[in-house]
């Protein structure tokens, strides 16, 4: 086995079934926000995502209100916790490969000081680019390590076991995994699929940076489906209720 993956989820953030979906359903729903390990054989472990960061961290008596966008996140719920948790040091993470640099996806950065952060390059540029813009804020993702910048598709570990595929639409240079399994490949979406349900709807919500890109993303992640791929959607409650933590996946 050339690679395993852990999944985890680190805290939930609270909205919208529109903000999710586009449309106008006000139902609101709560989502789990994932982070994975990628632990190669030979060549160590990158992490995909890493959550939201300590600034976020809520008391325990602190409880978001049912109808109120936001996040519920405890200290125990950020990464480097929940992998020493699995008895993994985060002083041992090479790599920290972020999907794009919205807070949900790269807080936690400055938790693994010894990474070096991986990310496409239209993607920083348009983050240190949005000064004053809330979506992009420099505490989370500019944390003082270096940055190893991609362009499209790449192969991370030279061997075809986690490549990293533009998707881009969501943000200016979002970007999924693909990671090879010995149960088949597996496309870690990260947010240009929050649910299934976008997939089956071609649902995009309104906040997109590209409406064209999007939908074509969700085109290409649909044939994949078909073709039997493996797909870990975003913000997917209902599929993360079945998926294993902290355990390798088959």
């Amino acid at each position: 086995m050339t690679v395993e993956l852990l999944a985890f989820t680190c805290g939930s953030f609270q909205a919208p079934l529109s903000f999710f979906l586009g449309g106008n359903d006000n139902k609101f729903l709560t989502s789990p926000i994932p982070a994975y390990l990628i632990r190669h054989a030979t060549k160590g472990m990158a992490l995909f995502d890493t959550g939201l960061g300590y600034r976020f961290r809520q008391e325990m008596d602190v409880h978001l209100p049912p109808d109120k966008m936001g996040f519920a996140f405890r200290e125990s719920d950020e990464l480097s916790a929940r992998l020493r948790a699995a008895g993994i040091d985060p002083a041992d993470i090479r790599w920290v490969i972020n999907s794009h640099l919205h807070c949900d996806h790269c807080g936690g950065n400055a938790s693994f000081p010894n990474a070096t952060i991986v990310v496409q390059r239209k993607e920083k540029e348009a983050a240190y680019a949005a000064e004053g813009n809330p979506v992009y804020d420099r505490r989370d993702f500019d944390t003082g390590q270096p940055y190893l910048l991609i362009d499209g598709e790449h192969d991370f570990f030279g061997d075809g076991s986690l490549i990293l595929m533009p998707t881009w639409g969501h943000t200016p240079g979002h970007q999924s995994a693909r990671v090879r399994l010995p149960g088949g490949d597996v496309i870690l979406t990260a947010d240009c699929c929050y649910l299934e349900r976008n997939l089956d709807t071609f649902g995009i919500p309104a906040t997109n940076y590209d409406f064209e890109a999007s939908l074509d993303v969700l085109k290409r992640l649909k044939a994949m489906r078909a073709d039997g791929t493996r797909l870990f959607y975003g913000h997917d409650g209902n599929q993360w209720r079945h998926v294993p933590q902290a355990t390798p996946i088959r």
